[in-house]
């Protein structure tokens, strides 16, 4: 849960309270949405700072990136083919290194927004229900110094649609935000990949 899933959560345990006749202080949830802040900002920290696959070597690296696009093409779960693997002491071919030099706290720590350093490689295709963050570049213009500055929105992915076939092929994906509107994001991977991204890092609801 991200943190802003976890404010809206707080805010709904705070309308119950007053629902059934216990309403919490002004004080008592002042307390809880500094503590909900105080979260917020150290899942920041590690979102952009302590990303696992820095720690690879760049050999390593590439392994890696080749054996989860294969999974997720294949449609499976890459995280769960190396804990099978494990489990079963099968080797796990050219990523066998992650068993041998990194284990299980380390595979534990990769996130999906992990991979977004690595986007030109489009290693984890999105999936309906996914949640992410779109740019509001996406529906004007925007620049860092202007009077319309980039801000980032919370939605969840509820369809992908690949277009065409072969060299012109696209994907777009229709996402919907927190107050219910929707809208589609045409060439999610080949144009507009710079305008979304995963990861909870601030955004507004």
């Amino acid at each position: 849960m991200s943190p802003d899933e976890m404010k809206a959560a707080l805010q709904t345990a705070f309308d119950r309270c007053d629902v059934a006749s216990c309403p919490l202080s002004d004080k008592q949830k002042e307390i809880l949405l500094q503590i909900l802040e105080q979260v917020k900002e150290s899942h920041t920290v590690v979102s952009d700072i302590a990303n696992p696959l820095d720690e690879l070597t760049k050999e390593e690296l590439q392994a890696f990136l080749e054996f989860v696009k294969a999974q997720e093409e294949q449609q499976q779960s890459w995280k769960a083919q190396l804990l099978n693997d494990w489990l079963r002491e099968n080797n796990s071919g050219a990523v066998q290194f992650i068993r041998d030099r990194y284990g299980l706290p380390w595979l534990n720590r990769i996130e999906p927004h992990h991979f977004d350093k690595y986007a030109a490689q489009d290693v984890l295709k999105l999936k309906i229900g996914d949640r992410i963050e779109v740019c509001n570049a996406l529906w004007e213009w925007v620049q860092d110094n202007g009077p319309c500055t980039p801000e980032w929105y919370s939605c969840i992915v509820i369809k992908v649609n690949k277009i065409g076939d072969g060299d012109s092929s696209s994907t777009n994906c229709i996402v919907r935000f927190n107050n219910g509107a929707e809208f589609e994001i045409q060439g999610m991977y080949e144009w507009n990949r710079v305008h979304w991204r995963r990861g909870s890092q601030g955004v507004r609801p």
